[in-house]
Parts: structure tokens; sequence; C-alpha cells
């Protein structure tokens, strides 16, 4: 199939002008000004944004957590994630403790198959390190996982002690690999939760005071120091304190590589959520936890002058009938995570570009350009070039979309959002060629999108 977009203002994480863009079969083969060539379909753009196709690299699709399983699988997932302006997911394969790796990407390539819609990678998150782990980290690289996610934080499920972590980033010094640090520390907030639980507190903002954003800084400057030692690069996965950020700042400063991510959720929403009537401070129990308002304009700072490097969603939603009240009575029982893979780009777009907060440029390269270098996938995806997968937005900066659980279409019975309205939506969504999302209509396919072998640093 062949498609030509006219006269769209197209944008990339360096450029900014209008033209046109020639697609045929899956890749971008030209860009230029009045391209006349014959093609199936014709998209005037004229008036809107042509933006890379968004990449979200942190997500859990049909994750299981908590006694219960993340409400959204491959397919309602990556379709919310298409109508939100996002073409490309990395989600995580989960090893538990007396797996191999690769029965642990078996399992989760077995759970997109035929059902994602767009384009999927996978990090892998590592709960033991054996030596036969570490041999494998080299053998997965080599087969295009090329990531892998550690925890400080949840002890006898998913924290490993400091020596495994050390042992682990040695490795990605051999095979090319980056580790994805969860930065919190699990051994002082396991001894405040006993504590707050014991003292009767059990309703769901103590989620947040029983991890405090010290928690975080300290692990965050721990997680950099042994990569520092070890002498490879590191990867902070949803930043949410202005503590983490200083540590992540000062690294960058002295010269050393350095990365990490935030979330929507620590940009718009804050600890004064918790404090919502009843149980409704439920909604929003996450890990890390939402801070005080005030450090909104921190993250927003770090994301500005690049001490930030991504935005990703941490997509990871529980409904609240049935799921998050598994915690009624104890919040240290409701399953961590909130809805956000649809709700990203507008977000960004309305609250970042808008407000005069981020460029355009910075824009793309937050959503898109940077998580594609950062992760193996550029120049593949990530920008607007011949050559480049034909993963492209068309934008309408002017469309004013109200944010609601009803109209959205992630398999959630609430948004963090609910009301909020935003200006800034798709209009038209192609993934590898195909038009997934016309006119804000899904016409794509569940299964029609790819495992993605990712490159080494």
């Amino acid at each position: 199939m062949t498609l030509l977009i006219q006269r769209g203002t197209i944008v990339t994480a360096s450029d900014q002008y209008t033209g046109d863009v020639f697609i045929d079969g899956e890749k971008i083969t030209t860009i230029g000004t009045s391209l006349t060539m014959a093609a199936d379909r014709v998209i005037d753009a004229t008036g809107k944004y042509l933006f890379p196709g968004g990449i979200d690299v942190h997500t859990h699709l049909d994750m299981p957590f908590g006694g219960t399983t993340s409400a959204d699988d491959f397919e309602s997932g990556t379709i919310a994630a298409a109508h939100g302006g996002t073409t490309t997911v990395v989600d995580f394969a989960i090893q538990y403790r007396g797996q191999t790796l690769h029965h642990a990407w078996d399992t989760w390539m077995k759970k997109a198959e035929g059902k994602a819609a767009i384009d999927y990678g996978f990090h892998m998150i590592i709960t033991e390190l054996t030596d036969q782990v570490e041999q494998e980290m080299d053998a997965l690289v080599r087969q295009g996982v090329t990531s892998f996610k550690l925890f400080m934080a949840y002890p006898g499920v998913f924290m490993l002690d400091d020596a495994s972590i050390f042992r682990a980033l040695l490795r990605t010094g051999q095979n090319g690999g980056t580790i994805c640090m969860h930065a919190e520390n699990g051994g002082v907030i396991d001894v405040l939760v006993k504590k707050a639980l014991a003292e009767g507190k059990t309703a769901p903002k103590y989620h947040a005071l029983t991890r405090p954003a010290r928690a975080e800084a300290e692990a965050t400057h721990r997680a950099i120091a042994l990569a520092e030692i070890a002498e490879v690069p590191i990867y902070i996965v949803h930043l949410s304190a202005a503590e983490a950020l200083e540590m992540v700042t000062e690294a960058r400063d002295r010269g050393l590589p350095a990365y990490a991510e935030t979330c929507p959720q620590y940009l718009f929403l804050s600890y004064d959520n918790y404090e919502e009537p009843g149980f409704a401070g439920a909604k929003y129990v996450m890990s890390p936890p939402l801070r005080s308002k005030e450090t909104q304009d921190r993250l927003w700072r770090g994301l500005a002058f690049n001490d930030l490097q991504a935005i990703s969603t941490d997509h990871c939603p529980f409904c609240m009938k049935e799921q998050k009240t598994l915690g009624e009575g104890d919040f240290s029982k409701i399953p961590n995570g909130a809805p956000g893979i649809e709700t990203r780009m507008s977000l960004v777009y309305d609250g970042g570009v808008r407000s005069g907060r981020l460029s355009l440029n910075r824009f793309v390269e937050l959503t898109a350009t940077s998580p594609a270098k950062i992760f193996g996938l550029f120049p593949r995806k990530g920008t607007i070039a011949p050559g480049s997968d034909a993963d492209i937005v068309i934008f309408d900066p002017e469309k004013t979309i109200r944010l609601a659980a009803k109209t959205l279409h992630m398999n959630v019975d609430y948004n963090p959002y609910e009301g909020r309205e935003v200006t800034g939506a798709t209009d038209t969504v192609i993934s590898r060629g195909r038009i997934v999302v016309d006119a804000g209509t899904f016409v794509g396919r569940p299964g029609a999108g790819s495992f993605l072998k990712r490159s080494a640093r």
C-alpha cells in the first residue's frame, strides 16, 4: 500500500517544516514539498502536525501482581495506545525465582502474539541472578532483548541485593545491554509499612507516606554509584521525587551516562489526590507514589534541561471494583498501578508544549526519539526520515478532548484525569505504513504488531 500525506507540519527532535511524506509499504521513502506521485490514499494534513509515532518504553500489560492481573492485555492496551498516538511499546517480561530468562520471554511473547495491534519489544525483569542467568543475559541481548530491569524495592518478590545488581551491571559492560532500575529503598519501606499497619494506619494515603522521597533518592544515588563503579550506563525508571532528580542531575553534570524517565502522573497529579474522600485515593496507588505538588515544576525543569530523557507511562491499570478493593482495610494490599498508555501524548502536549514548558522538538524527543535511541530502536523508530518505519501521528493541535474512563479505550473503570480537558489530540495514526486509527476510529487489527529486535549499545 502507498500513502501520501500532504501539507503537514513535520516535527522531529531537530526540525520543523511544512512538507509531504510518501510511504511505500512499511517505510517512509520520500519527503519533499508538492509531491505528485500516485498513491493508494492521499491525506491532507493542512494545519496538523506530523509527529513520529510515540514510543512508550514502560508498560505492564497482562501482568500478574498482588493476586490479580493488570486489566489491559496486549489487545486492549495496544489499541488504547494507538488511539493516543503511541505506535511502539516496550513491556516487561518477568523472570520469577527458579525460572530461566528464556522461559519468561517465551511466556510474554505468547501474551502478545496475535493480540498486539502495534509493534512491541520487551525488557527482562531479573529477580534471581545466577551464573546461568548471566549467560542468558548475553543470549537475550543477541536475540534483541537488550535491557534488563532490576528492583531495589519489593523484598521477597522482586528485590535484588547490591552484589547481584553490581554483577548484572558488570555483565552489561560485556554484552552491551542496559540496566533499568526501580530505585526505592525496599528494606526501609518494608519497615515503615509494617510500622504504619501496626499503628492502625490503613488508608490509601499511607502507601505514599511509607514510601518517602528520600528512600527514592537514596536508591537512585546508590544505583548510579554502582553503575559508575561498573563503568556502565544506568536508566532510572519512573522517577517521581525532586530529591531523586538531584542525584541524576549531579551524576550527569559529572559526565556520567545516567538516564531517567518520568511519567505524566508525576507531572499532573500530586499527593493531594491521596486525600480524596473514602477509598478514592486507591486510584493513585502506584510505586513510587505521587509527590507534593511543588515537585511538578522541578520535574518539568528536568525535562526541559535534559536531566530527564524520556516520558513513559508505567501503564499498569487495575479496576477500582474487584481489584483496587483488595486493599480495603490494608493499603499494602492495593495493587500498584494506574492507566496512562492512551493519555500520554495529549497530556504532555497540552501541559508541556501549550504551556510553554517544552518546545515542539523537545516534545518529540521525550515521547519518541530519545527512548528510541536509548533502547536500540533508532533510526528505525523515533523519527520521520526516508528509510525509517512509517510510524506517523497526524496530530490536531486545536482539537480539545475531555478525558473520561467512558470515552477512552483502556480496559479500566476509572481515569486518574477524569474530567480534565486537554487541547491537542491524535487524528490519524499510522503504524508501519498501515493506518490503525483513522479520524479517531480504530481500523487496525489485533495481531498486526511485530516483535522488535532491539540493538545493543
